[in-house]
């Protein structure tokens, strides 16, 4: 399947890339362009530079979202020839640091679901960001401001969302799921209903957001997406405080039995200080 970009907003464009449902964002200002996340592979970012060609001839800068495969291992084939600014949380920056751990990991995750993506996944290249975002930095691509936040400890310790204001787009990264549940693992479940409720007071009504996965979403969906996080947090919390075993709070718990026991182990060991 041919990659294409499509365009949600004024000069904002987004790829959806079809194995993953990973989204990808462009945004094309005057004389320079930006792209938000580079996919999985050396071949998944070949095939998105062709697309993101077909838009633009700009030079780009790149942002990580965060530092799971499928938003950063593209890469060194979208900025190491020539070399191009690569803007990242400094704790994801630190993650992508050591690489070799990062392609044991996303092998061991997708090597029965994906075995030949998880092959593509040890060969491949990566590349760590060069710019180290604490906690906002402001960018002009193009004569078009770009904010990028960190919105404390939700998906990761280390997750971006990245704001296009005279678009009206917001784009979440995985702060934000359309395509499945939120994927807990490396979660802190019981501080990620605060950044939810943080790109809530970002957004309004007409503001397009863009998942990390699936479908394009809203405000709407975000206050819903909120709510269940914050139902996931108090339940975490009251069976603690209970003594209750994890998998009892799970099997109550939004999004379903897996991905709220996964979050309920790691809220517990958050509430006893092991997080």
């Amino acid at each position: 399947m041919t990659l294409r970009f499509v365009e949600v907003a004024d000069r904002v464009h987004v790829l959806r890339e079809p194995l993953l449902r990973v989204n990808v964002t462009l945004l094309v200002g005057d004389g320079a362009a930006l792209l938000v996340d580079t996919l999985s592979t050396a071949g998944q970012a070949a095939e998105l530079a062709r697309a993101a060609r077909a838009v633009t001839g700009y030079p780009w800068v790149l942002v990580n979202t965060h530092h799971h495969f499928d938003h950063c291992f593209g890469n060194a084939a979208l900025a190491g020839d020539p070399p191009r600014p690569v803007y990242a949380h400094q704790l994801a920056a630190a993650a992508l640091r050591d690489p070799d751990r990062l392609r044991r990991e996303a092998y061991e995750e997708m090597r029965d679901e994906q075995p030949r993506l998880a092959e593509e996944l040890l060969d491949t290249d990566v590349l760590a960001p060069t710019h180290l975002v604490s906690r906002q930095e402001v960018l002009d691509v193009g004569g078009r401001q770009v904010i990028l936040r960190h919105l404390g400890r939700a998906h990761t310790a280390a997750d971006l969302v990245v704001h296009i204001p005279d678009a009206e787009v917001l784009v979440a990264g995985d702060l934000v799921e359309q395509s499945g549940p939120p994927a807990f693992e490396d979660s802190y479940p019981l501080r990620w209903p605060e950044a939810a409720a943080e790109l809530l007071r970002m957004t309004t009504p007409t503001t397009v957001v863009v998942p990390g996965h699936g479908d394009l979403v809203d405000h709407e969906f975000v206050h819903a997406q909120h709510g269940l996080l914050s139902d996931l947090a108090w339940q975490i919390r009251a069976g603690h405080a209970g003594g209750t075993p994890a998998e009892r709070v799970a099997a109550q718990a939004p999004f379903g039995a897996r991905p709220a026991l996964i979050a309920t182990r790691r809220g517990y060991a958050e509430l006893d200080g092991e997080l």
